[in-house]
């Protein structure tokens, strides 16, 4: 039953009191279908005849016919789709059950389902290697590492890319075994080789990787061997992972308060290291009207996020915890040191927006760059925090390393997204760097060498595109329009051209014709609201801008974050469980890759109004 009419059906149920009106779950489904369809008397009978008729399987049409092919691959994407085992097709009860459904279907078996799944990888990959090497617009990637169970290492590469109906696309490209030392060398030998593989080695435009040492390796050699095909030399091809660089952040400050979160962390596992514990826990729980746990929220360390969210719910469950350690003699906070610790919590919460926004992957973020720096810049400079000494210790901390990272040393390309947000151009990039810029001259010289790089980058796509508008007439212009056409109408077409050229240049006397990028710089800024969808903004004004739009094609594909790489990890997990350890490095790519080429991710209107937000 869908959603809606699960909604509609509750309704009725509540109307005649068969369910109460705290609770939206129905304890049998059948029983309410059959209460709804042939006794309760509040339901109209016009409504009641639709019920019955949603209940009721459409009849198999009489010109269908049995498809092997089809329901082999139907079978094959679900088997993808939900993590199935292998093993699963050799159970003596799937074949009756099969053919139960649909004698003609031949089962196969696991080595068969195995061969499919790669074959199905194979036809998918072609096809994604056909659209890469169709696009105009340049690729960004993410990558990372990871170690399996089996204690191998592999690299995930991520495409990114806006197609011409200007829509973010995110596909894993590989998910290749990598062999230990995981040097700078070896990263850089397995990105070109997935490149070159799909052919799109001189279509790269940024890769997006974390701050370990290797990593910035690997990009300098990408960066030296790709030089004749990157625009600048890839100057800018290095984008540091900025969910990565916050993390540093925060974990460098946390250092400050270790003491006390280490103590908080050992009431949650003492509390979780049993059911009896849990419990006892509960228990107290119930008697102060709070909602029984299954287990606490315990943080990683190295997630700064985690904490947070470990210490907002010892801020709910403060008084249970307290009972639960005086009643156990464990240690806990005194007054003082919890208030400390509240405070800790909601100062880590104005970080929480910020990591959301980093952390996204479906829809374009990189023009927010500037902004959510600035909304760091400033929460560490607020003169809030001094109010507690503790709390002042952890910003100047976080102060410390946010200057390493992040004062004057920014990407130029992300800057530049900033200016392809028609809301803000070059006025937010003038007053993020009056705030952030300790001097005038400091401001003066960062504003200048942001615009200088924007109008080189401007050139630049003018330059290809025009080539591309020469090449495009060459090649059917005049086999289009002139064919059939004496020599002579052709030269005297050409003559009149270059005349009239020439007359209008002589009437403008010096006059300069405005540039696409002056056009869209001057034209006054939209209106800042929530309700507003970059991408959508573009694909609009595209025949307006074609330069600009270009620009934003490969500007706004830029990932601010290795989370899309990360999130393959999850995956790769699950589907390498502990029960199929013995997979293959080639049968683990070809089912992390199937299953994300195979989700179907929503468009830009259905993210509309999300890029202020944020999302993960």
């Amino acid at each position: 039953m869908g959603s809606a009419l699960d909604t509609t059906f509750v309704w009725l149920l509540r109307c005649c009191g068969r369910i109460s009106s705290t609770d939206n779950k129905l304890s049998s489904l059948n029983n309410s279908n059959i209460h709804v369809a042939e006794y309760c008397p509040t339901v109209p009978s016009d409504d009641r005849n639709k019920f019955v008729a949603t209940m009721k399987k459409k009849p198999v049409d009489g010109s269908f016919t049995f498809n092997q092919q089809r329901s082999r691959d139907l079978m094959i994407a679900w088997f993808v789709r939900a993590d199935v085992a292998f093993n699963k097709f050799d159970d003596e009860g799937f074949e009756p059950w099969m053919e139960s459904l649909q004698p003609a279907f031949r089962c196969i078996g696991r080595q068969m389902i195995r061969n499919e799944c790669v074959a199905k990888f194979e036809r998918a990959k072609t096809e994604l290697r056909s659209e890469l090497q169709s696009l105009n617009s340049r690729i960004c990637f993410t990558s990372d590492l990871w170690t399996s169970n089996q204690k191998l290492g592999y690299v995930c590469v991520t495409a990114h890319y806006i197609g011409p109906d200007f829509i973010l696309k995110k596909k894993i490209i590989a998910f290749k075994d990598l062999k230990y030392p995981h040097t700078g060398v070896a990263i850089e030998e397995a990105i070109t080789t997935v490149l070159t593989d799909y052919g799109i080695k001189e279509k790269m435009f940024t890769i997006t990787l974390d701050n370990a040492a290797n990593n910035k390796a690997a990009c300098d050699l990408l960066q030296e061997s790709g030089k004749s095909d990157m625009l600048f030399g890839g100057e800018h091809l290095l984008v540091r992972c900025c969910a990565h660089i916050l993390n540093i952040l925060v974990q460098d400050g946390m250092n400050i308060v270790s003491a006390m979160i280490e103590l908080i962390r050992d009431l949650i596992r003492h509390i979780n290291s049993s059911p009896s514990r849990i419990q006892d826990f509960n228990e107290i729980a119930q008697r102060e009207c709070l909602a029984a746990k299954a287990g606490l929220v315990l943080d990683v360390p190295n997630r700064w996020n985690s904490t947070h969210a470990m210490i907002m719910e010892v801020v709910k469950y403060k008084i249970v915890l307290k009972r639960y350690a005086q009643a156990n003699q464990q240690p806990f906070l005194t007054e003082d040191k919890f208030s400390k610790v509240e405070y800790i919590g909601e100062f880590l919460g104005v970080f929480e927006e910020t990591t959301r926004a980093f952390s996204a992957d479906r829809y374009a973020t990189s023009h927010m760059f500037l902004d959510n720096v600035l909304c760091i810049h400033q929460t560490l400079n607020s003169p809030e925090w001094s109010k507690d000494e503790v709390i002042a210790d952890l910003a100047k901390a976080m102060e410390r390393k946010f200057d390493k990272y992040w004062t004057g040393n920014y990407n130029m390309i992300l800057v530049i997204c900033s200016i392809l947000d028609p809301r803000t151009k070059v006025d937010f990039l003038d007053f993020f760097y009056e705030k952030v810029c300790r001097n005038f001259i400091g401001i003066d010289l960062s504003q200048n060498l942001a615009k200088e790089w924007l109008r080189k980058y401007f050139r630049k796509y003018e330059e290809v595109i025009k080539q591309n508008d020469r090449n495009e007439v060459s090649q059917t212009g005049v086999s289009r329009s002139m064919v059939n056409r004496s020599p002579m109408l052709v030269l005297g077409k050409t003559r009149l051209e270059q005349e009239f050229a020439e007359y209008r240049y002589q009437r403008r006397g010096t006059w300069i014709e405005k540039s696409e990028l002056d056009a869209y710089l001057d034209e006054p800024p939209g209106r800042i609201d929530k309700i507003f969808e970059i991408l959508t903004w573009w694909k609009t004004n595209s025949n307006k801008y074609p330069v600009m739009s270009a620009m934003a094609c490969d500007f706004l594909a830029i990932l601010l974050s290795t989370v899309s790489s990360e999130s393959a990890f999850s995956l790769s997990g699950r589907i390498l469980s502990d029960n199929r350890s013995s997979m293959t490095p080639e049968t683990l790519k070809a089912l992390v890759c199937c299953k994300d080429w195979l989700y179907k991710y929503p468009t830009n209107e259905g993210l509309a109004g999300q890029d202020q937000a944020g999302g993960h």
